[in-house]
């Protein structure tokens, strides 16, 4: 225990220190700034002036209250006629000019431009139309503008009932909320399982191809050489994990802080946070911490198959097929995640991780399936791990040639247990 301590301690501050780690710790970070900061940030590089248009009202509807200036478009209501206003236009003195008119009962807006609208502020401007459409619509009936705006503006309310007692109905926006987690956790999984699964493969390679790792083995066992691998890389995708809580907890206070804005960027984050169950939590730890293991079990045992480190790609392929593709279905669960393909890859350990999540926070399902799910997860792991530390003791000292197959039949054929 003492030998695994010690190793373990050695691979986490020689990663921890390196600066392949600090670098991309300062570049979490830095994506991390961008994303709290991005409306600062956009508003800086790509804010132009507000484009001003005119509007001129032929009609008796009251578009004062429809068509209103922001922080794109200004408007502006002119009794000059439509000549003058066009030669504004021709003189950069105006944007646009939109004319509100009536034809056979029905609004219309022509929209003249000396230089092309950009397409947020056509855009804006349809919206407009359209919304000042539909009060017309509802005046000629005849209908008063408080009416009318009542009408448009009026909401449903909307209640659920759920008369399965065995399976709780989530809400509208807890599913939301859940589908926009489970999508955050999905990336955070799929960047950590690639980046300490190629480093772990790559280390142990390291030590094999410079013959290192003979020298260490004499004094301390292949099986307490594994576990040291494993227990520092996991040490470190957890200072990471720390690092990258931590930036955006300090982030938001500072955002929180200069804001001048009454909006808080926690009150944000919380209300967030309160659409999510407790078990929904636990369940999201749960899978990350278990998906990580075990795709670094996986990466020791293929550093241990290589002899030299440049074949470390080679042998992580696979893995990394089954990454990205888990990585591309729950992507596209987003758009919905109750098809078959979600349910499917929520079961299979090396995607369940990124899957099942999703499917807990976005979907209604009964409490048993994602219990399954962790539950296949875990045997998984535990499995992995056996036959992996079984084998690493065949191989880390087995050089061969070929692929990973014929590296798997080596090991077999040239070792005994």
């Amino acid at each position: 225990m003492n030998k695994l301590w010690i190793l373990t301690k050695q691979v986490y501050k020689q990663k921890v220190r390196s600066k392949s780690f600090i670098s991309l710790s300062l570049l979490y970070v830095a994506v991390i700034a961008v994303a709290v900061y991005w409306s600062d940030i956009a508003n800086l590089i790509f804010k132009d002036e507000p484009i001003d248009v005119a509007l001129v009202n032929e009609t008796d509807v009251d578009i004062k209250t429809i068509f209103t200036s922001n922080d794109d478009i200004t408007f502006s209501y002119l009794d000059t006629s439509i000549e003058e206003l066009h030669s504004q236009l021709e003189k950069n003195e105006l944007d646009a000019v939109v004319t509100i008119s009536e034809l056979n009962s029905q609004l219309k807006a022509d929209i003249a431009t000396y230089t092309p609208l950009p397409l947020n502020a056509q855009s804006t401007i349809s919206s407009y139309v359209d919304y000042a459409s539909k009060i017309f619509g509802i005046q000629a009936l005849n209908l008063s503008a408080t009416d009318a705006e009542k009408i448009l503006n009026s909401q449903p309310v909307i209640t659920m009932t759920n008369l399965n007692e065995k399976i709780s109905g989530k809400s509208e926006g807890e599913k939301t909320s859940g589908l926009l987690a489970s999508y955050a956790i999905g990336i955070v999984i799929y960047f950590f399982v690639t980046m300490f699964l190629s480093m772990i493969t790559t280390d142990v390679a390291s030590e094999k191809g410079s013959r290192a790792l003979e020298m260490l083995l004499v004094s301390v066992k292949p099986g307490t050489h594994f576990q040291s691998k494993i227990n520092g890389v996991l040490l470190l995708a957890v200072t990471q994990f720390a690092i990258i809580i931590g930036a955006i907890f300090i982030l938001l206070s500072l955002k929180d802080f200069t804001s001048t804005s009454d909006a808080s960027s926690f009150d944000m984050v919380q209300s967030l946070i309160s659409e999510l169950s407790l078990s929904y939590v636990f369940y999201v730890i749960a899978f990350i911490f278990l998906t990580v293991v075990l795709f670094l079990i996986i990466g020791a045992l293929f550093g241990s198959l290589v002899s030299k480190v440049e074949e470390a790609s080679q042998v992580l392929t696979p893995a990394m097929m089954l990454l990205l593709v888990g990585f591309y279905v729950m992507i596209s669960g987003i758009a919905n995640p109750d098809t078959l393909l979600i349910k499917i890859f929520s079961y299979i350990p090396l995607t369940s991780g990124m899957v099942m999540p999703m499917r807990i926070g976005a979907t209604d399902l009964s409490p048993i399936e994602p219990i399954l799910s962790l539950g296949v997860l875990i045997a998984t792991v535990v499995l992995g791990y056996l036959f992996s530390l079984s084998f690493y003791k065949r191989s880390v000292l087995t050089y061969s040639s070929g692929g990973i197959i014929q590296k798997f039949k080596t090991v077999f054929k040239v070792t005994t247990k």
